[in-house]
Protein backbone atom coordinates (compact mmCIF):
# COMPACT_ATOMS: atom_id res chain seq x y z
CA UNK A 1 0.00 0.00 0.00
CA UNK A 2 1.21 3.49 -0.83
CA UNK A 3 0.97 6.45 1.54
CA UNK A 4 -2.38 7.87 2.64
CA UNK A 5 -1.59 11.02 0.67
CA UNK A 6 -1.34 9.04 -2.58
CA UNK A 7 -4.93 7.79 -2.31
CA UNK A 8 -6.25 11.18 -1.19
CA UNK A 9 -4.57 12.81 -4.20
CA UNK A 10 -5.98 10.19 -6.60
CA UNK A 11 -9.55 10.68 -5.33
CA UNK A 12 -9.21 14.45 -5.45
CA UNK A 13 -8.14 14.25 -9.11
CA UNK A 14 -11.12 12.16 -10.18
CA UNK A 15 -13.50 14.51 -8.35
CA UNK A 16 -12.05 17.43 -10.27
CA UNK A 17 -12.50 15.56 -13.57
CA UNK A 18 -16.07 14.35 -12.91
CA UNK A 19 -17.24 17.62 -11.25
CA UNK A 20 -20.60 16.29 -9.95
CA UNK A 21 -22.57 13.20 -9.00
CA UNK A 22 -21.73 10.05 -7.05
CA UNK A 23 -18.97 7.63 -8.00
CA UNK A 24 -19.53 4.02 -6.94
CA UNK A 25 -16.55 1.70 -7.36
CA UNK A 26 -17.14 -1.97 -6.63
CA UNK A 27 -14.45 -4.18 -5.17
CA UNK A 28 -14.46 -7.89 -5.87
CA UNK A 29 -15.68 -10.78 -3.74
CA UNK A 30 -14.52 -14.35 -3.41
CA UNK A 31 -15.81 -17.02 -5.78
CA UNK A 32 -16.07 -20.69 -4.89
CA UNK A 33 -14.42 -23.27 -7.11
CA UNK A 34 -16.55 -26.28 -6.21
CA UNK A 35 -18.15 -25.16 -2.95
CA UNK A 36 -18.54 -21.82 -1.21
CA UNK A 37 -15.52 -21.92 1.11
CA UNK A 38 -13.06 -23.39 -1.40
CA UNK A 39 -12.34 -20.25 -3.37
CA UNK A 40 -10.32 -19.16 -6.35
CA UNK A 41 -7.36 -16.91 -5.60
CA UNK A 42 -8.76 -13.49 -4.74
CA UNK A 43 -7.89 -10.60 -7.07
CA UNK A 44 -9.12 -7.14 -6.11
CA UNK A 45 -10.62 -4.86 -8.74
CA UNK A 46 -7.74 -2.66 -9.83
CA UNK A 47 -9.69 0.60 -9.87
CA UNK A 48 -10.99 -0.01 -6.35
CA UNK A 49 -7.46 -0.70 -5.18
CA UNK A 50 -6.13 2.34 -7.05
CA UNK A 51 -8.47 4.77 -5.27
CA UNK A 52 -9.14 3.01 -1.96
CA UNK A 53 -6.07 0.84 -1.40
CA UNK A 54 -7.79 -2.05 0.40
CA UNK A 55 -7.03 -5.55 -0.82
CA UNK A 56 -9.80 -7.63 0.69
CA UNK A 57 -13.18 -8.92 -0.35
CA UNK A 58 -16.62 -7.33 -0.63
CA UNK A 59 -15.64 -3.68 -0.35
CA UNK A 60 -17.32 -0.69 -2.00
CA UNK A 61 -15.93 2.80 -2.44
CA UNK A 62 -18.15 5.86 -2.81
CA UNK A 63 -17.13 9.40 -3.70
CA UNK A 64 -19.90 11.96 -3.25
CA UNK A 65 -18.53 14.80 -5.33
CA UNK A 66 -21.24 17.39 -4.65
CA UNK A 67 -20.95 17.05 -0.86
CA UNK A 68 -17.20 16.36 -0.87
CA UNK A 69 -17.58 13.14 1.12
CA UNK A 70 -15.87 9.79 0.67
CA UNK A 71 -16.93 6.44 2.06
CA UNK A 72 -15.85 2.82 2.29
CA UNK A 73 -18.61 0.28 2.79
CA UNK A 74 -17.83 -3.28 3.78
CA UNK A 75 -17.77 -5.33 6.95
CA UNK A 76 -15.83 -6.04 10.09
CA UNK A 77 -14.64 -9.55 10.77
CA UNK A 78 -16.61 -11.58 13.31
CA UNK A 79 -15.14 -13.75 16.04
CA UNK A 80 -15.94 -16.75 13.85
CA UNK A 81 -13.81 -15.23 11.08
CA UNK A 82 -10.99 -14.48 13.50
CA UNK A 83 -10.95 -18.08 14.77
CA UNK A 84 -10.11 -19.25 11.26
CA UNK A 85 -8.09 -16.26 10.01
CA UNK A 86 -6.41 -14.73 13.05
CA UNK A 87 -6.65 -11.13 14.20
CA UNK A 88 -7.87 -8.78 11.47
CA UNK A 89 -7.95 -4.98 11.13
CA UNK A 90 -11.10 -2.99 11.74
CA UNK A 91 -12.80 -1.43 8.72
CA UNK A 92 -12.52 1.99 10.37
CA UNK A 93 -8.74 1.60 10.65
CA UNK A 94 -8.44 0.43 7.05
CA UNK A 95 -10.39 3.49 5.93
CA UNK A 96 -8.23 5.79 8.03
CA UNK A 97 -5.10 4.33 6.43
CA UNK A 98 -6.24 5.72 3.06
CA UNK A 99 -7.67 9.00 4.36
CA UNK A 100 -11.34 7.99 4.71
CA UNK A 101 -13.20 8.37 8.00
CA UNK A 102 -16.71 7.47 6.80
CA UNK A 103 -17.25 3.70 6.83
CA UNK A 104 -20.36 1.55 6.90
CA UNK A 105 -21.94 -1.79 6.13
CA UNK A 106 -23.48 -3.13 2.95
CA UNK A 107 -26.94 -2.20 4.29
CA UNK A 108 -25.66 1.32 5.00
CA UNK A 109 -24.56 1.54 1.37
CA UNK A 110 -27.94 0.34 0.20
CA UNK A 111 -29.69 3.01 2.26
CA UNK A 112 -27.27 5.69 1.07
CA UNK A 113 -27.90 4.86 -2.59
CA UNK A 114 -31.65 4.68 -2.03
CA UNK A 115 -31.62 8.12 -0.41
CA UNK A 116 -29.66 9.50 -3.36
CA UNK A 117 -31.46 7.66 -6.15
CA UNK A 118 -32.46 10.95 -7.78
CA UNK A 119 -28.81 11.84 -8.34
CA UNK A 120 -26.44 10.65 -11.08
CA UNK A 121 -24.58 7.54 -9.90
CA UNK A 122 -21.51 6.62 -11.94
CA UNK A 123 -20.14 3.07 -11.87
CA UNK A 124 -17.59 1.24 -14.00
CA UNK A 125 -18.42 -1.66 -16.39
CA UNK A 126 -18.72 -4.98 -14.58
CA UNK A 127 -16.79 -8.03 -15.75
CA UNK A 128 -18.03 -10.44 -13.05
CA UNK A 129 -21.53 -11.85 -12.79
CA UNK A 130 -21.64 -11.65 -8.99
CA UNK A 131 -20.93 -7.90 -9.11
CA UNK A 132 -23.69 -7.39 -11.68
CA UNK A 133 -26.14 -9.15 -9.34
CA UNK A 134 -24.92 -7.03 -6.42
CA UNK A 135 -25.45 -3.80 -8.36
CA UNK A 136 -28.94 -5.00 -9.30
CA UNK A 137 -29.67 -5.27 -5.59
CA UNK A 138 -28.07 -1.93 -4.73
CA UNK A 139 -29.59 0.11 -7.55
CA UNK A 140 -32.89 -1.71 -8.13
CA UNK A 141 -32.13 -2.48 -11.77
CA UNK A 142 -32.12 -5.54 -14.03
CA UNK A 143 -28.84 -7.17 -15.16
CA UNK A 144 -29.34 -5.73 -18.64
CA UNK A 145 -29.86 -2.24 -17.21
CA UNK A 146 -26.69 -2.62 -15.13
CA UNK A 147 -24.66 -3.77 -18.13
CA UNK A 148 -25.96 -0.91 -20.28
CA UNK A 149 -25.82 1.72 -17.55
CA UNK A 150 -22.13 1.97 -16.74
CA UNK A 151 -20.65 5.45 -16.99
CA UNK A 152 -18.52 6.14 -20.05
CA UNK A 153 -17.54 9.45 -18.49
CA UNK A 154 -16.22 7.60 -15.43
CA UNK A 155 -14.30 5.18 -17.65
CA UNK A 156 -12.58 8.06 -19.41
CA UNK A 157 -11.91 9.77 -16.08
CA UNK A 158 -10.26 6.68 -14.59
CA UNK A 159 -8.39 5.79 -17.79
CA UNK A 160 -7.04 9.30 -18.25
CA UNK A 161 -5.73 9.21 -14.69
CA UNK A 162 -4.40 5.67 -14.36
CA UNK A 163 -2.75 5.72 -17.77
CA UNK A 164 -0.09 8.16 -16.53
CA UNK A 165 2.11 6.15 -14.18
CA UNK A 166 3.70 8.02 -11.30
CA UNK A 167 7.32 7.39 -10.20
CA UNK A 168 6.17 5.20 -7.30
CA UNK A 169 4.06 3.12 -9.67
CA UNK A 170 6.94 2.72 -12.13
CA UNK A 171 9.11 1.43 -9.28
CA UNK A 172 6.51 -1.26 -8.56
CA UNK A 173 6.10 -2.19 -12.21
CA UNK A 174 9.85 -2.47 -12.57
CA UNK A 175 9.95 -4.83 -9.59
CA UNK A 176 7.39 -7.00 -11.37
CA UNK A 177 9.38 -6.85 -14.61
CA UNK A 178 12.61 -7.95 -12.92
CA UNK A 179 10.89 -10.91 -11.26
CA UNK A 180 9.30 -11.74 -14.62
CA UNK A 181 12.82 -11.66 -16.08
CA UNK A 182 13.88 -14.26 -13.49
CA UNK A 183 10.99 -16.48 -14.57
CA UNK A 184 12.20 -16.44 -18.16
CA UNK A 185 15.84 -17.02 -17.23
CA UNK A 186 14.79 -19.98 -15.08
CA UNK A 187 13.01 -21.51 -18.06
CA UNK A 188 15.94 -20.89 -20.41
CA UNK A 189 18.40 -22.38 -17.94
CA UNK A 190 16.42 -25.54 -17.09
CA UNK A 191 14.29 -26.62 -20.08
CA UNK A 192 15.72 -29.69 -21.82
CA UNK A 193 14.76 -32.31 -24.36
CA UNK A 194 12.49 -34.92 -22.79
CA UNK A 195 10.94 -32.66 -20.15
CA UNK A 196 7.25 -31.94 -20.17
CA UNK A 197 5.99 -28.39 -20.52
CA UNK A 198 4.42 -28.57 -17.07
CA UNK A 199 7.83 -29.30 -15.55
CA UNK A 200 9.12 -26.05 -17.05
CA UNK A 201 6.02 -24.27 -15.69
CA UNK A 202 6.81 -25.69 -12.23
CA UNK A 203 10.30 -24.17 -12.41
CA UNK A 204 8.83 -20.83 -13.49
CA UNK A 205 6.28 -20.91 -10.68
CA UNK A 206 9.02 -21.45 -8.11
CA UNK A 207 10.33 -17.97 -8.95
CA UNK A 208 6.85 -16.46 -8.46
CA UNK A 209 6.46 -18.11 -5.06
CA UNK A 210 9.99 -17.22 -3.92
CA UNK A 211 9.13 -13.53 -4.32
CA UNK A 212 5.73 -13.78 -2.57
CA UNK A 213 4.00 -12.76 -5.79
CA UNK A 214 1.13 -14.09 -7.86
CA UNK A 215 0.86 -14.59 -11.60
CA UNK A 216 -0.35 -11.59 -13.56
CA UNK A 217 -2.01 -14.09 -15.93
CA UNK A 218 -1.88 -17.88 -16.47
CA UNK A 219 1.54 -18.87 -17.79
CA UNK A 220 1.86 -19.78 -21.46
CA UNK A 221 4.58 -22.40 -21.94
CA UNK A 222 4.27 -24.28 -25.20
CA UNK A 223 6.11 -25.95 -28.05
CA UNK A 224 3.07 -25.06 -30.16
CA UNK A 225 3.67 -21.33 -30.31
CA UNK A 226 1.52 -21.06 -33.41
CA UNK A 227 -1.46 -21.14 -31.00
CA UNK A 228 -1.28 -17.59 -29.67
CA UNK A 229 -2.59 -18.17 -26.15
CA UNK A 230 -1.86 -21.84 -25.54
CA UNK A 231 -2.39 -22.82 -21.89
CA UNK A 232 -1.95 -26.56 -22.41
CA UNK A 233 1.21 -27.81 -20.70
CA UNK A 234 1.21 -31.52 -21.51
CA UNK A 235 3.60 -31.75 -24.47
CA UNK A 236 7.07 -33.27 -24.31
CA UNK A 237 9.95 -31.02 -25.32
CA UNK A 238 11.31 -32.53 -28.52
CA UNK A 239 14.32 -31.86 -30.72
CA UNK A 240 13.63 -29.38 -33.49
CA UNK A 241 10.89 -27.49 -31.62
CA UNK A 242 10.85 -23.97 -30.19
CA UNK A 243 9.55 -23.27 -26.69
CA UNK A 244 7.49 -20.09 -26.27
CA UNK A 245 7.16 -18.66 -22.74
CA UNK A 246 4.72 -15.81 -22.06
CA UNK A 247 4.41 -15.07 -18.34
CA UNK A 248 4.53 -12.41 -15.64
CA UNK A 249 4.00 -11.64 -11.98
CA UNK A 250 1.81 -9.32 -9.99
CA UNK A 251 3.59 -7.84 -6.97
CA UNK A 252 2.16 -7.66 -3.48
CA UNK A 253 1.32 -4.00 -4.25
CA UNK A 254 -0.73 -5.09 -7.26
CA UNK A 255 1.44 -4.16 -10.27
CA UNK A 256 2.17 -6.45 -13.22
CA UNK A 257 4.99 -7.60 -15.43
CA UNK A 258 4.53 -9.28 -18.81
CA UNK A 259 7.30 -10.63 -21.03
CA UNK A 260 7.65 -13.26 -23.76
CA UNK A 261 10.67 -15.19 -24.95
CA UNK A 262 11.06 -17.99 -27.48
CA UNK A 263 14.05 -20.32 -27.64
CA UNK A 264 15.02 -23.67 -29.11
CA UNK A 265 14.41 -26.85 -27.14
CA UNK A 266 17.98 -27.78 -28.04
CA UNK A 267 20.94 -25.72 -26.90
CA UNK A 268 21.26 -23.90 -30.22
CA UNK A 269 18.99 -22.52 -32.93
CA UNK A 270 18.77 -24.47 -36.16
CA UNK A 271 19.51 -22.43 -39.32
CA UNK A 272 15.79 -22.31 -40.17
CA UNK A 273 14.83 -21.24 -36.63
CA UNK A 274 17.57 -18.62 -36.64
CA UNK A 275 16.46 -17.15 -39.97
CA UNK A 276 12.97 -16.40 -38.60
CA UNK A 277 14.15 -15.42 -35.12
CA UNK A 278 16.54 -12.83 -36.53
CA UNK A 279 13.67 -11.26 -38.49
CA UNK A 280 11.63 -11.15 -35.27
CA UNK A 281 14.40 -9.44 -33.28
CA UNK A 282 15.16 -7.00 -36.12
CA UNK A 283 11.48 -5.99 -36.05
CA UNK A 284 11.53 -5.65 -32.25
CA UNK A 285 14.65 -3.49 -32.39
CA UNK A 286 13.08 -1.33 -35.06
CA UNK A 287 9.99 -0.80 -32.92
CA UNK A 288 12.15 0.18 -29.98
CA UNK A 289 14.14 2.62 -32.12
CA UNK A 290 11.09 4.67 -33.14
CA UNK A 291 9.26 4.78 -29.79
CA UNK A 292 8.87 8.34 -28.55
CA UNK A 293 6.29 10.72 -27.16
CA UNK A 294 4.10 12.05 -29.97
CA UNK A 295 4.11 9.01 -32.23
CA UNK A 296 0.96 6.89 -32.38
CA UNK A 297 1.34 3.28 -31.37
CA UNK A 298 -0.51 2.35 -34.54
CA UNK A 299 2.39 3.89 -36.49
CA UNK A 300 4.84 1.81 -34.46
CA UNK A 301 2.79 -1.33 -35.12
CA UNK A 302 2.67 -0.72 -38.87
CA UNK A 303 6.40 0.04 -39.03
CA UNK A 304 7.11 -3.17 -37.14
CA UNK A 305 4.98 -5.42 -39.35
CA UNK A 306 6.56 -3.75 -42.38
CA UNK A 307 9.95 -4.82 -41.05
CA UNK A 308 8.66 -8.38 -40.60
CA UNK A 309 7.27 -8.40 -44.14
CA UNK A 310 10.61 -7.20 -45.53
CA UNK A 311 12.42 -9.99 -43.71
CA UNK A 312 10.00 -12.66 -44.87
CA UNK A 313 10.29 -11.35 -48.42
CA UNK A 314 14.05 -11.83 -48.24
CA UNK A 315 13.37 -15.54 -47.55
CA UNK A 316 10.89 -15.80 -50.40
CA UNK A 317 7.74 -16.22 -48.27
CA UNK A 318 6.30 -12.83 -49.29
CA UNK A 319 6.38 -11.25 -52.74
CA UNK A 320 5.39 -7.94 -54.31
CA UNK A 321 5.57 -4.36 -53.10
CA UNK A 322 5.94 -4.28 -49.31
CA UNK A 323 3.78 -1.17 -48.92
CA UNK A 324 0.96 -2.99 -50.74
CA UNK A 325 1.58 -6.13 -48.66
CA UNK A 326 0.99 -4.21 -45.42
CA UNK A 327 -1.84 -2.08 -46.82
CA UNK A 328 -3.74 -5.23 -47.80
CA UNK A 329 -2.94 -7.00 -44.52
CA UNK A 330 -1.06 -9.91 -46.10
CA UNK A 331 1.53 -9.78 -43.32
CA UNK A 332 -1.20 -10.72 -40.83
CA UNK A 333 -0.94 -14.32 -42.00
CA UNK A 334 2.27 -14.33 -39.94
CA UNK A 335 1.36 -11.82 -37.21
CA UNK A 336 -2.40 -11.73 -36.68
CA UNK A 337 -2.22 -9.73 -33.42
CA UNK A 338 -1.31 -6.24 -32.30
CA UNK A 339 2.11 -5.07 -31.19
CA UNK A 340 1.29 -4.43 -27.54
CA UNK A 341 -0.96 -3.11 -24.80
CA UNK A 342 -0.98 -0.90 -21.72
CA UNK A 343 0.53 -2.39 -18.55
CA UNK A 344 -0.09 -1.52 -14.92
CA UNK A 345 -2.32 -2.89 -12.18
CA UNK A 346 -3.89 -5.15 -14.84
CA UNK A 347 -1.69 -7.02 -17.27
CA UNK A 348 -3.85 -5.49 -20.02
CA UNK A 349 -4.37 -2.33 -18.06
CA UNK A 350 -8.00 -1.24 -17.62
CA UNK A 351 -9.11 -3.40 -20.53
CA UNK A 352 -12.49 -3.91 -18.85
CA UNK A 353 -13.25 -0.33 -19.95
CA UNK A 354 -12.76 -1.30 -23.58
CA UNK A 355 -9.86 -0.86 -25.98
CA UNK A 356 -11.43 2.17 -27.68
CA UNK A 357 -11.33 4.13 -24.41
CA UNK A 358 -8.00 2.96 -23.04
CA UNK A 359 -6.01 2.12 -26.15
CA UNK A 360 -7.44 4.61 -28.64
CA UNK A 361 -8.76 7.50 -26.52
CA UNK A 362 -12.09 7.37 -28.33
CA UNK A 363 -10.88 6.79 -31.89
CA UNK A 364 -12.40 3.82 -33.68
CA UNK A 365 -10.29 0.75 -34.35
CA UNK A 366 -9.54 -0.78 -37.73
CA UNK A 367 -11.66 -3.74 -38.78
CA UNK A 368 -8.92 -5.28 -40.95
CA UNK A 369 -7.79 -8.76 -39.93
CA UNK A 370 -4.72 -8.46 -37.73
CA UNK A 371 -4.90 -4.71 -37.31
CA UNK A 372 -8.28 -5.13 -35.62
CA UNK A 373 -6.42 -6.98 -32.82
CA UNK A 374 -4.17 -3.99 -32.07
CA UNK A 375 -5.21 -3.15 -28.52
CA UNK A 376 -3.52 0.25 -28.46
CA UNK A 377 -3.14 2.80 -31.24
CA UNK A 378 -3.11 6.15 -29.43
CA UNK A 379 -0.41 8.80 -29.25
CA UNK A 380 2.34 7.85 -26.80
CA UNK A 381 2.92 10.23 -23.90
CA UNK A 382 5.23 10.56 -20.92
CA UNK A 383 4.16 8.21 -18.15
CA UNK A 384 2.72 5.54 -20.45
CA UNK A 385 3.81 1.99 -19.63
CA UNK A 386 3.18 -0.58 -22.33
CA UNK A 387 4.47 -3.73 -24.01
CA UNK A 388 6.22 -4.28 -27.33
CA UNK A 389 5.52 -7.79 -28.61
CA UNK A 390 6.05 -8.69 -32.26
CA UNK A 391 5.50 -12.28 -33.34
CA UNK A 392 5.90 -14.55 -36.35
CA UNK A 393 3.69 -17.62 -36.61
CA UNK A 394 3.02 -20.44 -39.03
CA UNK A 395 -0.59 -21.39 -38.27
CA UNK A 396 -1.53 -24.42 -40.41
CA UNK A 397 -5.30 -23.85 -40.43
CA UNK A 398 -4.93 -20.16 -41.28
CA UNK A 399 -2.39 -20.87 -44.02
CA UNK A 400 -4.70 -23.53 -45.53
CA UNK A 401 -7.71 -21.20 -45.42
CA UNK A 402 -5.88 -18.36 -47.14
CA UNK A 403 -4.38 -20.69 -49.73
CA UNK A 404 -7.70 -22.43 -50.49
CA UNK A 405 -9.58 -19.13 -50.74
CA UNK A 406 -6.84 -17.24 -52.56
CA UNK A 407 -6.64 -14.57 -49.84
CA UNK A 408 -3.76 -12.18 -50.59
CA UNK A 409 -2.35 -14.79 -52.98
CA UNK A 410 -0.64 -12.09 -55.04
CA UNK A 411 1.62 -11.38 -52.03
CA UNK A 412 2.17 -14.84 -50.57
CA UNK A 413 4.34 -17.72 -51.79
CA UNK A 414 2.38 -20.58 -50.24
CA UNK A 415 4.75 -23.25 -51.56
CA UNK A 416 7.64 -21.61 -49.73
CA UNK A 417 5.53 -20.86 -46.63
CA UNK A 418 4.67 -24.54 -46.29
CA UNK A 419 8.38 -25.34 -45.92
CA UNK A 420 8.22 -23.51 -42.57
CA UNK A 421 4.88 -24.83 -41.38
CA UNK A 422 6.45 -27.12 -38.75
CA UNK A 423 8.36 -24.23 -37.18
CA UNK A 424 5.38 -23.26 -34.99
CA UNK A 425 5.46 -19.69 -33.73
CA UNK A 426 7.62 -17.24 -31.84
CA UNK A 427 7.36 -13.82 -30.26
CA UNK A 428 9.48 -11.56 -28.08
CA UNK A 429 8.08 -9.05 -25.59
CA UNK A 430 9.51 -6.30 -23.42
CA UNK A 431 7.94 -3.63 -21.20
CA UNK A 432 8.55 0.10 -21.74
CA UNK A 433 7.90 3.48 -20.18
CA UNK A 434 8.04 6.87 -21.91
CA UNK A 435 10.08 9.34 -19.84
CA UNK A 436 11.02 12.86 -20.96
CA UNK A 437 9.81 11.99 -24.43
CA UNK A 438 11.99 8.89 -24.80
CA UNK A 439 11.48 5.16 -24.28
CA UNK A 440 13.16 3.12 -21.54
CA UNK A 441 12.91 -0.64 -21.37
CA UNK A 442 12.01 -1.58 -17.83
CA UNK A 443 14.08 -4.05 -15.85
CA UNK A 444 17.57 -5.42 -16.07
CA UNK A 445 19.08 -6.54 -19.38
CA UNK A 446 17.23 -9.45 -20.91
CA UNK A 447 18.69 -12.02 -23.35
CA UNK A 448 17.50 -11.15 -26.84
CA UNK A 449 19.98 -11.96 -29.58
CA UNK A 450 20.68 -15.52 -30.71
CA UNK A 451 24.09 -15.40 -29.01
CA UNK A 452 22.60 -14.18 -25.71
CA UNK A 453 19.83 -16.77 -25.74
CA UNK A 454 22.18 -19.62 -26.61
CA UNK A 455 24.45 -18.59 -23.73
CA UNK A 456 21.54 -19.13 -21.33
CA UNK A 457 20.45 -22.34 -23.05
CA UNK A 458 23.96 -23.79 -22.66
CA UNK A 459 23.40 -23.71 -18.88
CA UNK A 460 20.51 -26.18 -19.21
CA UNK A 461 22.77 -28.69 -20.93
CA UNK A 462 25.89 -28.05 -18.87
CA UNK A 463 25.52 -31.21 -16.80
Amino acid sequence: MFSKETYIKRRRAIKEYMKSGIILITGNGEVGTDYLDNTYHFVQDSSFRYYFGIDRTDMFGVIDIDNDNEYIFGYDFTISDIIWMGKQPKLKDEGSNVGIENVGSYNDLKEFLKANSNREIHYQPQYRGDNIITLCDLLGKTPTEIENGSSEKLCYAIANQRIYKTPEEIIEIEKAVNITREMHLKAMQTAKIGMREYEVVANIQEVVNNHNCTNSFPTICTTNGQTLHNHYHGNTLESGRMLLIDCGVKTIEGYCGDMTTTFPVEAKFSPKQASIYNILIDAYNHAESILKAGITYKEVHLATVTKIAEGLKSLGLIKGNIEDVVKNGAHALFMPHGLGHMLGMDVHDMESFGEVIVGYNGEQKSTQFGLSSLRMGRVLEDGFVFTVEPGIYFIPDLIKKWKDEGINSEFLNFEKIEEYIDLGGMRYEGDYVIENGNPRRLGMKMPKTIEEVEAERAKAYKN
